[in-house]
């Protein structure tokens, strides 16, 4: 195998000079340059990685820690930030949750086994690391740029849509087909952008006199089982109180409908249900999901961008504008009561 020496050498050129040549950084005549690049050419020379990671003190690499590998809503976001690190010639090394001990514990575990790789800079999404421990890591002068959060103190280095106004646009869009009582699949252990989600929600029942019952919210796990579970759970409550569930995932809410759909229920002739996320599969079930579109792609790969830029300087666009959406499909329908008159905005245009 080639290696630089060799290139020089073909080329009648100094080794800093064809170094330069190949990695385009320095001064270089015309004469020089096409020595080398035809040097390179006949010897079918490939520059080293780990070479290259050595005369420039990085390691070409932005590590990325996701609580799980699979799932409708992580995967899509491994691959957005994959192809944009491939884009800019450079790789991912990605953790998932392991160990022991808590969330938060096997997240900064995860955090740290990326720090220890020499990752140049890492991609971070977790629901489970505080804020406090998310600014420590910050000031230890660790390059981090978190997801799907905010948080305070890292406003530079945070990049999320606004969970809580698409939680008020799930709520709108059961009020406005006249849905007043209404049964929720939701999760309330599971961090800040589950919390502002539900919260916006119920904020915005409130503003026309609608209150969640008790004992039509229901827990689940953000998983198929503990949507089916939950939708268990309500139909069998003594009486059916409700004639919509908001799901705070698409993934429960797939998996309410069938539960719905065996217990007899005809979704959305009897019952609609919306879900949250705008999972890709969404579309295909039957009937296909009412949901609000999470931007989550847009949003991995404006973070990614902005870490690239500051690990190696270079100067991609990034925006931070993420506007959630509601996508009607099928799966909601007309309630009970007189629809409200609601402000639903269209989708932003994709710039």
């Amino acid at each position: 195998m080639a290696t630089i020496k060799d290139v020089a050498k073909l080329a009648g050129v100094g080794v800093g000079t064809a170094s330069r040549a190949i990695s385009g950084k320095g001064a270089i005549s015309e004469l020089a340059m096409a020595r080398v690049t035809a040097a390179i050419q006949e010897l079918n020379f490939r520059p080293s990685n780990a070479a290259r990671a050595l005369s420039l003190r990085q390691s070409g690499m932005i590590g990325v820690f996701v609580p799980l590998f699979e799932g409708a809503f992580y995967s899509p976001i491994l691959a957005c930030i994959d192809a944009e690190l491939r884009a800019a010639d450079r790789h991912m090394m990605s953790a998932s949750g392991y160990g022991h001990g808590s969330e938060a514990e096997q997240a900064l575990n995860s955090l740290d086994f990326l720090a220890q790789r020499e990752c140049d800079g890492v991609l971070a999404l977790s629901s489970h690391v505080s804020d406090k421990q998310f600014l420590a890591l910050h000031k230890q002068g660790q390059k981090l740029v978190v997801l799907n959060r905010s948080i305070p103190g890292m406003k530079s280095e945070s990049f999320s849509a606004d969970h809580y106004y698409a939680g008020q646009l799930a709520a709108r869009t059961l009020l406005s087909k006249g849905h007043r009582e209404i049964a929720t699949i939701q999760g309330t252990d599971f961090g800040p952008d589950i919390a502002l989600r539900m919260d916006g929600f119920r904020s915005e029942l409130a503003q026309y006199g609608v209150t969640l019952r008790p004992e039509c919210q229901v827990d689940g796990w953000f998983d198929f089982a503990s949507g089916y579970a939950a939708a268990d759970q309500l139909v069998r409550l003594p009486h059916r109180q409700f004639t919509a569930v908001f799901c705070a995932n698409d993934v429960m809410a797939m998996a309410a409908i069938r539960r719905f759909t065996q217990a007899g229920l005809r979704v959305p002739d009897d019952l609609s249900v919306m879900g949250y996320d705008d999972a890709d599969i969404a579309a295909f079930t039957t009937p296909a999901l009412t949901t609000v579109h999470l931007p989550i792609r847009a949003v991995a790969t404006q973070g990614c961008r902005h870490l690239l830029n500051r690990c190696y300087g270079l100067n991609l666009s990034v925006q931070r504008h993420f506007v959630p959406h509601v996508v009607w499909r099928d799966s909601v329908g007309l309630g009970p009561c007189k629809p409200v008159a609601m402000d639903i905005p269209a989708p932003e245009p994709v710039s």
